[in-house]
């Protein structure tokens, strides 16, 4: 924040930990006008909102099969989602490139008709690799439930998706806010996988848009300051939005 708020040739006279001959919201202004911002926030909304969702609803399913029934494999299937986030994002980007290269989509999901270069290819990416971590998470916090309440709900004739929808996932809200603030605060600050799955410039999230701040022979610190502060907004918002979902989601069952 001090940084932002100073111009370059001050801090380049006399040092970042000098005292300021002025403060301006300058470089805000700036960086909002150079990097196109208001752009790029939406396309981190468009990528960051349907990948959380998504995450979180595919991880509460597996999470409620494999808390709510006893099987042979039930403990070698949770170990095989949360497996997955045992390996860095750049030994599975050869693999992961390649394969985004062959899978054609239809034009009206991907300019073009391939999931390389395209929203659909991030947000799918983002649920593939988010979901082993969210799948133990809730999968813990479903055992906690009583299953004499899904018995209950059984003998009164509710099938199984009924007591999904309509009996477990309102008791798994503080988990949902927990995993919601992290979840939404880890996509959209991602930067790798829309730098190498997403070649168009114009389609890349905020977190790509700082790079353009970056001149060839020149870099102003302070204007990339000032345009980090605000790219950090949006998350600040999510997180002090959930906060009190936020705490209980993480503090509930801690004494057992």
């Amino acid at each position: 924040m001090y940084t932002s708020l100073r111009p370059y040739e001050d801090t380049a006279k006399n040092g970042y930990l000098s005292w300021p001959s002025g403060l301006s919201l300058d470089n805000f202004t700036d960086a909002w006008a150079q990097s196109g911002l208001a752009h790029f926030f939406w396309n981190s909304v468009l990528v960051t909102v349907p990948a959380v969702l998504g995450t979180l609803f595919f991880s509460a399913a597996v999470a409620f099969y494999v808390s709510r029934f006893d099987f042979r494999w039930n403990i070698a299937l949770l170990m095989l989602f949360t497996a997955g986030n045992l390996l860095p994002a750049q030994v599975l980007i050869t693999p992961l490139y390649r394969l985004y290269l062959q899978w054609n989509l239809p034009g009206w999901m991907s300019d073009s008709f391939l999931l390389y270069n395209s929203y659909w290819g991030i947000i799918v990416i983002h649920i593939a690799y988010q979901c082993g971590f969210c799948t133990f998470v809730l999968s813990n916090y479903m055992k906690t439930i009583p299953k004499e309440i899904t018995e209950a709900a059984l003998v009164d004739g509710a099938p199984v998706w009924r007591q999904f929808f309509q009996i477990v996932l309102p008791l798994c809200r503080p988990a949902f806010a927990a995993l919601a603030t992290l979840e939404s605060i880890w996509i959209y600050n991602d930067f790798f996988w829309p730098l190498v799955l997403i070649e168009t410039g114009d389609k890349r999230p905020v977190t790509s848009a700082l790079a353009s701040l970056e001149g060839q022979y020149f870099t102003n610190p302070n204007l990339i300051a000032a345009g980090a502060l605000m790219t950090a907004i949006p998350t600040l918002i999510v997180y002090f939005a959930l906060q009190r979902q936020f705490i209980s989601g993480l503090t509930i069952g801690a004494g057992k």
